[in-house]
């Protein structure tokens, strides 16, 4: 008798051990999934700045080409009207 509660409860602690461990795994399981998603929303926020600053950067440098061309245009403008 006494060795079957024995057999039984050292059956019941390795079942509850086991049942813990899997937890501990789910848990694990659970913490890694949220970084991965916590990383793949920095790297999409980190694209999305470069995309803007890139963008910036491309219409600074339009207004520049603009700006370049209205200077252009006075100095011709300039030079023609002290030659009349």
């Amino acid at each position: 008798m006494m060795k079957k509660v024995a057999v039984t409860v050292a059956v019941l602690a390795l079942g509850l051990a086991a049942c813990a461990k899997n937890e501990a795994a789910e848990n694990d399981m659970t913490v890694n999934e949220t970084y991965t998603e916590n990383a793949a929303e920095a790297d999409l926020n980190a694209s999305m700045n470069a995309e803007d600053v890139a963008e910036n950067a491309l219409e600074d440098a339009s207004n520049a080409i603009d700006n370049a061309s209205d200077a252009v245009e006075n100095v011709a403008d300039n030079a023609a009207a002290n030659v009349e």
